[in-house]
Order: structure tokens, then C-alpha cells, then sequence
């Protein structure tokens, strides 16, 4: 048995006092945001976006100081592995009501919701009319129509395809409360914005549809009967993130699992446990509560024989470390191998599987485990097969479209596009060996100069990394897609680099970048000219040449890449559209699956012909709803860049790829040795 002391961080130490009087500065800002309006507004973005910059020069320095376990950004509450906690999951049936005009919110004229509107209101709508005859109610939250949860409103009815507004949902749940315990309300995702009441009491809010969020509803919690109401809006601004305009369907709603959880009343938060490049086994641990403080802190991992031992400092903090025992199996895509980890307390006791590996870039190579790897990989949206998805993507959904990669297409990589996908999801890659990136929706144009996008994208970096930081296959964080260059865009963009170097400084970081071309000779040129490449790890592009614009397929093997930049490269997509079953070998227009697959014969040829390419992960797996695209004939609301129909139904498309990395693995580039 290792045991090892604490290590203090005396960075964090030095700038707490900066970080508590920030935190409160935005949860000021947030709260106002979800209450009442006034004058202050005029003066939020300047107040955000000061404290933003501020932000930004501080977490450089952090970054180069310590790794940073929390920021100003990072959320109350982490609550890591939630699901394993005890409580009580909510999914299942709820009632639902459409509130396009937001009446349950706002009544006539701008004044408060009347009693008859309220909709966050648990009353029992038929007994008070019975006691009082003449109250008016224009709702009925108990008697609306059910729905199954988690999954968007777009599977309640088919009058709801299109509706971006207010929906309320509501259930009632029995619970007896147990003396010093706290509860907690958990949401894995709620798309867009929330506002959850608990037996009509405003208990939180929340903004982003891809991560989660944890309230504290100690003390709301009632024996017995108990009523939950959630109101979610799908709608966008121009300060959101993702913006109003995307190529994907929104799916509002509660598109992932409701939990109230149960824990002692100081209970262990968080806890990261990971391998370094150094060859140390490190480990953060957080402990929420009243008594955070001077708390016994174990770590085990029985596998390997290892504890680590130490005390939490007046933070609720520890930062322990030891060598990795000689018989630690890292975890890769041939041996995703995953230890049983046990962080406990006193009074608490968390339980983790966690594999453990090493992700850098050395030797002109991405390199996992000392050994380079070549990205063999696809990019997937949240979405399961079927006609009717509804983004309710469950355990065997993404299993089956995981598997499409790992087993079909012999891939050995996932881009999750274009949000953090579910916990779920994420725990799959890791007992299946699929080496991920994940991003938030930081896409195409939104507002950069806004101190409150900023904030709302900083947060949303948070909570994904604080959520993941344990998922052995996450090896990419992505900042953003396909976002045009500017200096406002350029200091917004470095500003979430600066946090995701001081959250996590094991893992690498990139972004899909757009490209300039240019002509020269005859020779079509692609330069990667983006400031931004100055800050990554690893350079991304998006590519369409063959499909967008006049270039023809067969001259698309003929583009040079040079190297301008001294970095690795990976294609983050390149990808044409055929509609499953449409064949046309003689005229090979576009929609024909011989076009699709032509495309890709004559794109994976010229990514053979670039020397720092490094991965791929074309767009896309399977075919995908998006209002955008509404051909009659091919489209009707479908992305069919997909390598399978939204049925499951492969392509010759999916043939072709599927064949060039089998190529790959059988020859050894999917792994060699690097060179000291």
C-alpha cells in the first residue's frame, strides 16, 4: 500500500479571496437575469465584459502556476458520477404544457402571471374551483397531457415539429427527508434555458441545453407528497450559445435524466483522478459542506493495491499524488481497461471507473501512452436511429451508434458534435475504447462582443470539464466551430483556451477551423491562416471541397496543405450528401450514393498526401434532422451527409471509409513508437 500527504495549492490559496468576491459578483448578474428587469441592464455587458477580461489575465497566470482545480465559472456544485448517488430518479411521466406567449410567466400588460396563470403553481386546479367556484384558472398542470422524459417535446406531438418557446412540465413524487441529509434536484440537460420550482418555491435556473446542472433543494423537499415543475424555453438570442441559427435540429426540452439525490450534509463533491505525463497517479477532491474543512480524505484503488490518504483544507480541498504502481494497464482503444476508484470520507463514499492513460503531442505525432496514434474517426450527433428521434439517447442507442464506429467502420475515434453529448455516452467510449473530442456549441457567429455569451460559453466550458475530467477517452477539448475571424472573436475564443488550460492541462486543445484558398499555377492551395492556430495544441479544419462550389470530386486529390504552422492537423470534417437508395453511376450527381462515395475515394487520397495530418473525423455517421435542408425530394428536413440513413442503413459511402481505415490499422499506422 501507497500512502501519501496533501499538497496544497498555494496559487489557489493566494487568489481566493479575488475568486469569492467574482463568484459573487456573477451569481448577482445570473440571478437578475432570470427576475425582474430594470435600468441595470444598460450596464451588464460593460460589468461582464470588464470582469471577463479580468478573468482572461488571470487565468493565464494561473495555468502557468498550478493546475487549477475550479474557476469563478465552475459550478456550485460538480456532484461527479451522480447517477450512483442515492435518491430517487424522476424521469418517466410528466405532464406538459405549451406556453408559446410565456403567460405562465409574464401576465397582462408586463405585470406578474396572475394566480390563474401561474403554471409553476402546484395547485390542484379541480379542487380549488370546487372549494370557490369563481376562481379562474386557465391551466391545469395535474390534468395536461403526459409525456415520457427525458426527450424533446417533438415526440409529444406532431403540432410541436417545429415550436421554439416555453414549455412547462410537471410530476408529483413521494419522498420521506431524512434528518442532517441535503438534496439535491439534478438535471442532465434541459434545452434551453430552466426554471425549476419545487412545491412552488423558485428553486433555480439554468442556461445552456448540453450540460448539466445541480440545485440545492434542502429544505424544499417535503414527507410525503412532493410537486416538481420545470419550465424550459428553447428560444435563442443572438447572446446565446449556440445562436438562434444552427444545422442541427434544437429538440427543446428535458432531453436528459431528472434526479433528486440524496447525500450526507458535508458529502464528497467532486473528486478527478488521473494518470500524468510524468507517471504520477493524481488526484483533486472537493468536499461540500459546512464541515468541508479538516476532513479524512482515502482514495483506493483496490485493483492495484493503491490508497492515497490525506485531509481537506479550509477550501474543502485536497491534492494528493504518488507513483503509478509498475502494473497500471493504461487504458487505449485495443485495452480500454477501467479501475474501480473509491474516494471516501467519514461520512461519505463515492464510487468511480476510471481508465488511465497519457495524451500529448510529441515528436511530430499525437501520442497516447508513448506510442502515436493516427484518429480513425466520425463525427456523431446527439441523436438516435429512427424516423422520429427525439434526442432521447439512451444507453443501447448510443451503443448502437458507437458501435457502428468502433466495430463497422474499424474507427478508433468519435468527434461528439456540436455540444457536450450525455454522461452516458461518455462512459460508453470509455468501457469501448473510443478516443473522443468533445466541444461546446460555440458556432459560427454569435455575439463576441457580449460579456454575457462570454460568460454563459465559460460556463459551459466548466461544467463539461468538471463533469468529464474522469472520462479516460476524452483526448480533445474543442472550443468552437466554423467561427469567422475577428479581434473580438479572437480575445473571446483565447479567453476559453486560457480556462481549459487551467481546468485541465492533461488533455489537448483544439478547434474546427474554416480555410482560405488559393490559386496558384493550376494548383489549388488551402491555407490555415486563423490567429487562433497560435493557441491550439492540435489544428482542426472543416473541408467541402467536392461538394460545395464548382470543384468536381476528381479534382479534389489534388489540393495541397502546406505546413505553415509547425502543428499537427486533424480533418474535423470534410463530407458530401446521398440519400440512402438513390444510386445514379452514370450522371453521379450529387444526392447519389456513387457521388458520396466518390467524394470520399478521391478525399481520403488527398489526405494520404498530407505529412502532419494526423486524424479525420468526417461529417458525418448517420443522417440527421436540420430545418435547414428542405429538398423535396432528398432532404425533407434531413442532413444527409450521414454514412448511415436516420434508419441505420449503411451507404457505399460508409463501405469506402470503412475499408481505408481497416487499411490503416492492418499496416501499423495506427500505432508506432515515438523516439526519445
Amino acid at each position: 500500500m501507497q500512502e501519501v500527504r496533501d499538497r496544497g495549492n498555494i496559487a489557489l490559496v493566494k487568489c481566493q479571496a479575488a475568486r469569492q468576491d467574482a463568484r459573487r459578483r456573477r451569481n448577482r448578474l445570473r440571478t437578475n437575469k432570470y427576475s425582474s428587469s430594470g435600468g441595470g441592464w444598460k450596464l451588464l455587458p460593460a460589468i461582464i465584459r470588464l470582469i471577463s477580461v479580468v478573468w482572461a489575465t488571470f487565468a493565464l497566470i494561473q495555468a502557468a502556476e498550478a493546475q487549477t482545480f475550479r474557476l469563478d465559472s465552475s459550478p456550485d456544485v460538480v456532484m461527479t458520477n451522480a447517477s450512483s448517488r442515492d435518491g430517487l430518479n424522476l424521469s418517466g411521466g410528466w405532464t406538459w404544457s405549451v406556453d408559446p406567449y410565456r403567460d405562465g410567466l409574464q401576465g397582462f400588460h408586463g405585470t406578474a402571471a396572475g394566480k390563474g396563470h401561474q403554471r409553476f403553481d402546484p395547485v390542484d386546479v379541480d379542487e380549488a374551483t370546487r372549494k370557490n367556484p369563481g376562481d379562474l384558472y386557465e391551466y391545469d398542470m395535474r390534468r395536461a397531457d403526459k409525456a415520457t422524459l427525458p426527450g424533446s417535446w417533438v415526440s409529444h406531438t406532431p403540432e410541436l415539429r417545429y415550436y421554439q418557446g416555453l414549455m412547462w412540465y410537471a410530476r408529483d413524487f413521494h419522498y420521506s427527508p431524512k434528518p442532517g441529509k441535503r438534496y439535491f434536484l439534478r438535471i442532465e440537460a434541459a434545452n434551453y434555458t430552466a426554471r425549476v420550482y419545487l412545491n412552488g418555491t423558485f428553486a433555480g435556473a439554468h442556461e445552456g441545453g448540453f450540460t448539466p446542472f445541480t440545485i440545492d433543494v434542502t429544505g424544499l423537499v417535503l414527507e410525503g407528497e412532493n410537486s416538481i415543475i420545470v419550465g424550459v424555453d428553447s428560444v435563442r438570442t443572438d447572446q446565446s450559445v449556440p445562436p438562434p441559427v444552427t444545422d442541427w435540429e434544437t429538440y427543446g426540452g428535458i432531453t436528459r435524466d431528472i434526479q433528486l439525490i440524496e447525500v450526507p450534509g458535508t458529502f464528497i463533491d467532486e473528486a478527478w483522478v488521473r494518470l500524468t505525463r510524468d507517471g504520477n497517479i493524481a488526484a483533486s477532491v472537493r468536499i461540500n459542506g459546512n464541515a468541508c474543512a479538516g476532513q479524512a480524505v482515502e482514495i483506493a484503488v483496490p485493483e492495484l493495491e493503491l490508497t492515497m490518504r490525506g485531509t481537506s483544507d479550509e477550501r474543502g480541498q485536497v491534492e494528493l499524488r504518488t507513483t503509478a504502481p509498475h502494473k497500471l494497464a493504461k487504458w487505449s482503444p485495443e485495452n480500454p481497461k477501467l479501475y474501480d476508484v473509491v474516494v471516501s470520507t467519514a461520512v461519505d463514499r463515492l464510487h468511480e471507473r476510471i481508465g488511465f492513460r497519457t495524451i500529448e503531442v510529441k515528436d511530430e505525432d499525437i501520442v497516447l501512452n508513448g506510442k502515436s496514434i493516427f484518429l480513425r474517426g466520425i463525427s456523431m450527433h446527439e441523436e438516435e436511429l429512427g424516423t422520429s428521434p427525439a434526442r432521447a439517447m439512451s444507453e443501447s442507442s448510443a451503443r448502437a451508434l458507437l458501435s457502428e464506429i468502433k466495430y463497422g467502420l474499424h474507427g478508433n475515434f468519435v468527434r461528439l458534435a456540436h455540444y457536450p453529448h450525455s454522461e452516458s455516452t461518455l462512459r460508453l467510449a470509455d468501457e469501448m475504447g473510443l478516443l473522443v473530442w468533445s466541444e461546446v456549441p460555440v458556432y459560427w457567429l454569435i455575439d463576441w462582443d457580449s460579456g454575457e455569451t462570454l460568460d454563459t460559453a465559460r460556463s459551459m466550458i466548466a461544467e463539461n470539464i468538471h463533469r468529464d475530467r474522469n472520462r479516460a477517452s476524452i483526448i480533445l477539448w474543442s472550443v468552437a466551430n466554423e467561427t469567422p475571424v475577428s479581434d473580438a472573436r479572437n480575445r473571446f475564443l483565447q479567453t476559453l483556451i486560457s480556462d481549459v488550460r487551467a481546468l485541465d492541462d492533461t488533455r489537448l486543445i483544439t478547434a474546427a477551423l474554416l480555410t482560405r484558398q488559393t490559386e496558384e499555377n493550376g494548383q489549388t492551395i488551402a491555407h490555415i491562416d486563423d490567429p487562433l492556430t497560435d493557441f491550439l495544441d492540435v489544428l482542426a479544419v472543416n473541408t467541402y471541397n467536392g461538394w460545395y462550389g464548382d470543384m468536381p470530386p476528381d479534382a479534389v486529390h489534388d489540393i495541397k496543405w502546406p505546413d505553415d504552422h509547425g502543428k499537427l492537423l486533424i480533418f474535423s470534417e470534410f463530407g458530401a450528401a446521398a440519400l440512402a437508395g438513390f444510386h445514379d453511376p452514370e450522371l453521379m450527381r450529387k444526392f447519389s450514393e456513387e457521388y458520396q462515395a466518390e467524394y470520399y475515394r478521391q478525399t481520403l487520397d488527398m489526405s494520404s498526401n498530407i505529412t502532419f495530418l494526423r486524424g479525420m473525423s468526417p461529417w458525418i455517421l448517420k443522417d440527421f434532422r436540420s430545418p435547414r435542408r428542405q429538398h423535396p425530394i432528398y432532404q425533407r428536413g434531413w442532413n444527409r451527409k450521414g454514412l448511415l440513413s436516420e434508419t441505420g442503413r449503411r451507404k457505399e459511402a460508409f463501405n469506402v471509409l470503412a475499408a481505408h481505415y481497416k487499411m490503416l490499422e492492418a499496416s501499423g499506422i495506427a500505432h508506432r513508437a515515438t523516439t526519445d
